[in-house]
């Protein structure tokens, strides 16, 4: 069972006693039981035993003095996650090890306790100064040192190089996501431009006809009365939410086609879809007929087509303008252009610009529901990188909902206040988890997608981003049908996240 133990409290002082070195008890230990009389008696003359009595023997983060081997007794060991200490092995076996193992690496990294130690019962250790443990290996393994700081350095460089490809793979991919989304407003907008283009230059046209004197004053007053009505009847439908259906909307189409018909106006069923999209039936233009006259009902007529028709194209002129910028400002949000890397933020627009960014990833069969507490409160935290988090795991979920049909699911956004934590949850439809993999998902070049489909990194990344730098909790809990990753994001943290 996972317990924890307050950061903030103290350490109480713990007796430790000095105990004479046996040559023959380290023989026994599996870390020494191949060396010589010689280095036994050289850890012997430089280090020593200790009789520690229970308590924190050290605290994570601070300077790493001792390289420790549990001759008897019991210990616990701890990671810090948020403001707790969260324990994350228990044992009893003699000879298992902590401390300062990694001076042999020197500078190179940082010289400090990577867990926080605790002797649960009067425990003998075995102890040696750093400096004394890097000079043994240095001087009887040096060879082994080599291949230690090879193995250390060359998975340090490859972890971040691919950590690197991981990001950039997931900027092409977002890059090629926009660039697709943009080009579809972006076209919109210039066919319905080069439209009314053709449709202004008609209405050019039909002001000479104005112009010519054919129509009397009452007439014009009327059509153009008609024309405010229609614009309106325009605005009136589009903002409806009764959308007709398709065989709806053919119906009304042959009857208006008819009505023209029976009117004696030419190209009747070119006009019917722009009196069907203000909703004007045959209804309507029986009064027109009424109120202009039949003299000059078709021009009449044509007019108000026009009219319906260059209202309709710049209203698509404005969704196609309003969905790009839409995108731009979703783009400026998700990349934190020209914002302080730690900030104050709302995770609600930053969870709405990475599902903007990941739109075309999702596809059309995948439902978004997006269960937000808009009372939470914002959150000091590194934008950008959450934001990166964010798109680890809604891909992951739209990855895991893709089967042989095609993307079809519902990923779910929950976020919840849990005592002094932000959580974020990302749910998926998904298969789920093997039982024997959800353990290890979080682990550096583990993946479960085909080779070439994935580094293993984006997980591992998200995990640093969430518990190293932001000290919060990243978990994750799986059964077909119902995958759930949580991020958890501390409320109480006074020092803000870690840079």
């Amino acid at each position: 069972m996972t317990t924890t133990q307050p950061t903030t409290a103290p350490i109480a002082p713990i007796t430790r006693t000095q105990l004479a070195c046996d040559i023959d008890e380290l023989r026994t230990l599996f870390l020494f039981e191949h060396l010589s009389d010689e280095q036994l008696l050289w850890l012997c003359s430089h280090g020593h035993v200790e009789l520690i009595d229970p308590g924190v023997l050290y605290r994570e983060g601070d300077p790493a003095t001792d390289f420790y081997v549990l001759l008897e007794g019991s210990l616990a060991m701890y990671r810090r996650v948020g403001v707790d200490d969260v324990e994350i092995a228990r044992t009893s076996q003699v000879g298992v090890y902590a401390g300062a193992w990694a001076a042999y690496l020197g500078e190179r990294v940082p010289q400090t306790y990577s867990q926080t130690l605790r002797v649960l019962e009067p425990s003998r250790y075995y102890v040696l100064a750093a400096a004394d443990f890097a000079s043994f290996m240095d001087d009887w393994f040096p060879m082994a040192v080599h291949l230690l700081e090879g193995l250390f350095f060359g998975q340090q460089s490859s972890q971040a190089a691919t950590g690197q490809r991981e990001r950039l793979l997931a900027l092409g991919s977002l890059s090629a996501g926009l660039t697709h989304e943009l080009n579809n407003p972006a076209a919109a907008a210039t066919r319905a431009t080069a439209t009314l283009r053709e449709r202004v230059a008609g209405m050019r046209h039909k002001l000479a006809m104005l112009a010519s004197g054919i129509y009397d004053r009452e007439q014009l007053e009327q059509i153009i009365h008609l024309q405010e009505k229609a614009v309106k009847a325009l605005a009136r439908q589009r903002a409806s939410e009764v959308v007709p259906t398709a065989l709806e909307v053919s119906d009304l189409e042959d009857a208006l086609g008819e009505w023209f018909d029976e009117h004696d106006i030419a190209g009747g069923w070119d006009l019917a879809p722009n009196f069907v999209a203000a909703g004007l039936g045959t209804e309507w233009l029986d009064g027109v007929a009424s109120w202009v006259g039949p003299e000059v009902l078709e021009g009449a007529v044509r007019w108000l087509s026009y009219t319906l028709e260059t209202e309709s194209l710049m209203n698509e002129v404005e969704d196609a303008t309003g969905r790009i910028s839409a995108l731009v400002g979703a783009a400026k949000q998700y990349s934190q252009i020209g914002r302080a890397p730690d900030q104050t933020a709302d995770v609600h627009e930053l969870l709405d610009s990475t599902v903007t960014m990941l739109e075309r990833q999702l596809g059309d069969g995948i439902t978004v529901v997006k269960d937000y507490d808009r009372t939470l409160p914002p959150i000091h935290v590194f934008a950008a990188e959450l934001n990166q988090v964010w798109t680890n795991l809604i891909d992951n979920a739209a990855q895991a909902m893709d089967g042989p049909t095609g993307k079809k699911g519902t990923l779910t956004l929950t976020t919840r206040r849990v005592d002094d934590w932000l959580e974020v949850e990302v749910a998926d439809t998904g298969p789920g988890i093997p039982d024997g993999v959800v353990d290890r998902i979080f682990e550096p070049f583990f993946t479960t997608k085909p080779v070439g489909s994935g580094t293993g990194l984006g997980l591992d990344i998200s995990w640093r981003i969430v518990v190293g730098k932001h000290h919060g909790d990243l978990s994750v809990t799986s059964e077909p049908g119902d995958t759930r990753f949580r991020v958890r994001l501390p409320y109480s943290s006074t020092e803000g996240p870690t840079p």
